[in-house]
């Protein structure tokens, strides 16, 4: 008589276990190494236009060109160490007056135009994201203003806001919009919109185009109209692409030079912005002030895109959406590893029932 001895239950005999998630510090280090010669390359051209740009201008924002004698007698401009006296004078005096009116300016503008491009791009995407007859042609002719050099368009607005231009024509006004007071300033808004308003509207499209059409379906089905739909599906779904296109788009205005420079003119203290007055300094040959202005400028974008990055959510890196794969997939493969295991239990567990089934029909 043969006695069979089942296998005790629970023991995986033969089944292979399913892999568990690589941990990301698991790395050979060829893989390192070929990853830090890829990046080379990145960080090297990243360190000559950014990093060493940068260093220069915080070296030379402690250090004011003063007139003194030389060992001859004669009268010669030289380069003395001040250390933080020119970050000082920005908020006292002559040079402290236009910082701050600078500083205002280049405020005003960023809410102001970041703001109205963003309702004017969102309506331009949503209406660039029906279907009808002439899309192509719409599309086409929003992309016309973002193509346009910025030069070229402060130029074409400058002939539009001329005091004969077509601007005064349409209104019967006389208005100076190229001089000093509130019509510079609204002139500049005007064209910097009209300009950087489909560059929102491309990205907001690009996020609307991703979502599926079902979800829209199925709100229709239950009764939601177009207002509950853009409130309930369309703007949360597009909130992460519409933040980093604020975010651009606000980075982009802090650094506002070119438009008012061409549209108004240096030297009007309605537009001055802050890199306006960076170049002003400069081209009087004062680059210790200047130095000073260009890094206090580099300091609030700075503190502006940490805002968004920490305290808003914004995305831009898509540091979160891989954070949320990785997590995914991993859990994927811990339920995977939990199922085999679990088939392997019940398949060993049947296996034995069946051997104990026939040592007592053998018995």
């Amino acid at each position: 008589m043969t006695t069979t001895t089942a296998p005790p239950a629970g023991a995986q005999t033969g089944t292979p276990h399913a892999p568990g998630p690589r941990k990301r510090g698991n790395r050979s280090p060829g893989e390192g190494r070929m990853a830090a010669m890829l990046l080379s390359p990145t960080l090297l051209v990243l360190a000559l236009v950014i990093v060493y740009p940068l260093l220069s201008a915080v070296h030379q924002s402690l250090f004011r060109a003063e007139s003194g004698l030389d060992a001859d007698g004669f009268v010669s401009d030289v380069e003395s160490f001040v250390g933080l006296a020119n970050y000082a004078d920005l908020f006292v005096g002559e040079s402290g007056r236009r910082f701050l009116n600078a500083f205002a300016n280049t405020t005003f503008f960023t809410v102001t135009t970041v703001f109205l491009e963003t309702v004017l791009g969102l309506c331009l995407a949503l209406a660039m994201n029906r279907a009808f007859r002439g899309r192509s042609f719409l599309r086409a002719s929003i992309l016309v203003p973002w193509a346009v050099p910025t030069a070229v368009s402060g130029l074409l607005w400058r002939w539009i806001f001329q005091s004969d231009g077509i601007a005064n024509n349409i209104l019967g006004s006389e208005i100076l919009w190229t001089a000093e007071g509130n019509a510079s300033k609204l002139a500049v808004i005007i064209a910097e919109v009209w300009k950087t308003a489909p560059f929102i509207g491309l990205l907001v499209l690009a996020g609307m185009q991703v979502i599926p059409g079902e979800v829209y379906e199925a709100a229709r089905i239950d009764g939601a109209g177009w207002w509950r739909q853009l409130g309930s599906i369309t703007l949360p779904l597009v909130k992460p692409t519409l933040l980093v296109a604020v975010l651009f788009r606000m980075l982009d205005a802090l650094r506002m030079f070119d438009l008012p420079f061409v549209l108004i003119g240096p030297g009007k203290e309605s537009v001055e912005t802050l890199s306006m007055l960076a170049w002003d300094e400069s081209n009087q040959l004062r680059y210790g002030s200047a130095s000073a202005f260009a890094v206090m400028l580099f300091l609030y974008v700075a503190v502006v895109a940490i805002v968004f990055v920490k305290v808003l959510g914004a995305d831009v890196t898509g540091a979160k959406e891989l954070k949320l794969l990785s997590k995914t997939t991993a859990r994927k493969n811990r339920i995977a590893a939990n199922q085999t295991t679990a088939d392997a239990d019940q398949l060993t567990s049947d296996q034995a029932n069946s051997a104990q089934k026939k040592d007592e029909a053998t018995r």
